[in-house]
This record gives structure tokens, sequence and C-alpha cells, in this order.
């Protein structure tokens, strides 16, 4: 079956949250927004900001990859400290002054978003929402670029001629090489060195057999594979 990174739902949403390091609360309030009740009555309303089609049943497919891309960009703004709800207009601004539909998983926010994000913030002064945005900014030598923690996971974005995200290099690996590309295993996450599923991967050591066996049977050290191990066992976010 072919992959079409715009139009293939790949993941659920559980399984995109635990590839992103985020709640699969959060990440369904991005795929199809939410409304609340405001404390003393009335209620307030959040668009959908990433990529995802309708659903059926729980865990169904429902997110292509350049919704995950779209939501990993999230994921590095909420990484940085700041609530996505402070930031849900900068978001829109960013879309809008970019012109593109899948603006947060393009090559163009990596470019021009944190120049968006500054005017944007310099447009809303010192409203908790200008705040919000400034902190996902620096001027450094008169220029305006993402912050450091923005960047570092940006920066692990590949792009392809179309300037949309074909591969990710997941950040929650401190030594393992780990990625996703729509194009390979169907979506799934992969290691670079080897090309071995990190669920085949998982799946045999869980089958007992031991680290070492594992890794001599992937192509793979022992720290790649004890590193992907506490990323598979770590609390859920």
């Amino acid at each position: 079956m072919a992959v079409d990174r715009f139009s293939t739902p790949l993941y659920g949403i559980a399984e995109a949250a635990s590839y992103l390091a985020v709640p699969a609360s959060t990440l369904t309030t991005w795929a199809y927004g939410y409304e609340r009740k405001r404390p003393g009555g009335g209620r307030v309303q959040g668009e959908a900001v990433i990529t995802a089609f309708p659903r059926s049943k729980h865990n169904e497919p429902a997110v292509p990859f350049v919704g995950l891309a779209e939501a990993y960009a999230l994921a590095a703004f909420r990484h940085s400290g700041v609530p996505l709800q402070r930031i849900r207009p900068a978001v829109e601004a960013i879309k809008r002054e970019l012109g593109l539909e899948y603006a947060l998983a393009s090559r163009r926010l990596f470019t021009d978003g944190a120049e968006v994000l500054y005017d944007y913030a310099e447009h809303a002064a010192d409203t908790p929402e200008g705040t919000s945005a400034r902190e996902l900014v620096v001027v450094r030598n008169n220029q305006v670029v993402f912050a450091e923690v923005i960047k570092d996971y940006l920066r692990r974005v590949e792009f392809a001629e179309d300037g949309y995200a074909q591969m990710i290099r997941l950040p929650q690996y401190q030594v393992a090489e780990v990625l996703i590309e729509a194009e390979h295993s169907f979506g799934r996450p992969r290691f670079a060195r080897g090309g071995a599923k990190l669920e085949d991967v998982i799946d045999l050591f869980q089958a007992g057999e031991p680290i070492k066996t594992v890794a001599e049977e992937f192509g793979l050290s022992r720290e790649e594979v004890e590193d992907a191990l506490r990323v598979a066992t770590r609390p859920a976010a």
C-alpha cells in the first residue's frame, strides 16, 4: 500500500502521543479541538491545530505523517514550558502569515516562523498571549530566532522537495538515533543504524531475550537497546 504523507492515516492518537512524548489527552485537543466550561459560567472553545481524520474507534489510525509533523512542532513549543492555550493565537498567526495549509510541518516554519512569532508578540504587546509568544523567540545578532529548546527540536526534521517534513529524528533518545518516515515501515519508528523497527527490538526483549542477544540480532549496540528500553518503559507523559 502506497503511503501519502498528507492523506494516509498512519497513527492512532495514543500511538502518536507516545512518539512525541506528550499526553494523549493533549494530542486529542490538538487534533479535534475542545470545548470547556469557564469557572462561573460560559464556555471556551479551541479549534483543531493539527491534521487528523475522523475516527470511529478509539485507537483507529487518524493522524497522517503531516499531522504528526505538525504535532511535533507544537511539542517543541510545549517543551519550552509555554502552555499551548496561551500561544494558540500565535500559532494561527504563523499559519496565516506563512499562507500554507500545513504551515507547522513546513520548512518555512523553521526559516520564517520565529520572525512571525516576534511580530505577533510585538502586536499583542503585554497581553498574556504576547508575553507567551515572546518566550519562544530570542533576538541574536539583530536576527530573530527560535529559543534554543525549540531550535533543537526543529533541526531534527528533514524536508522533502515540496518543502514539507519527510523525516523526524525523535529527540527523547540519548544514545540511539530513532527516525520516523512515512515511506519506511509504514511510518513506524526505526533505528537509523541497521533500519530495524523499534517495536521489533522491544518485542524481542519482552519475549525474554537478553539485551546482548537483542543487540546482536538487530546489529545494534547494547547502549542503543538500553536507550530504547528506557524510553519505552518511562511513565506516560
